[in-house]
């Protein structure tokens, strides 16, 4: 039987929605959409690269209550308010995952939950016996 724990990072959206920022079932992590708040507020308004880095950081503690860390992470989603901006974007995501690079998704989307987010990510890592090979 497959053991699922969840994981919070008391944020006010995961109480009033009903979900947490981290899954884990067996070997498998999903972290949620995650953009860059903290404690509600949007932060590095207009800045691409500075908010997802914020939100990989975000994700990476979240993925390390889980018993994760960043090599685990075999998918990487990110929604974004404005493809042309992809490079910014992009470069964040490489100072994650250029030695271990997850599959990953770009596509933009129409709006996130407050204009000034520019992106959201979320991730999906794999906890079992394997190795990160290139």
């Amino acid at each position: 039987m497959t053991r699922i724990q969840r994981f919070t990072s008391g944020a006010p959206w995961e109480e009033m929605f009903g979900y947490c920022r981290a899954v884990r079932a067996g070997d498998w992590v999903e972290v949620a959409g995650t953009t860059a708040t903290d404690d509600g507020i949007v932060l590095h308004h207009g800045d691409a690269f500075n908010q997802t880095m914020f939100i990989l950081t975000k994700i990476e503690k979240a993925l390390k209550q889980a018993g994760a860390d960043m090599c685990d992470v075999v998918r990487t989603r990110m929604f974004v308010t404005d493809i042309s901006r992809w490079d910014e974007f992009g470069r964040a995501h490489a100072e994650f995952f250029r030695d271990c690079k997850p599959s990953s998704t770009m596509v933009e989307v129409n709006g996130l939950i407050d204009p000034d987010m520019l992106i959201e990510i979320e991730v999906t890592a794999y906890v079992g016996s394997m190795n990160c090979e290139l």
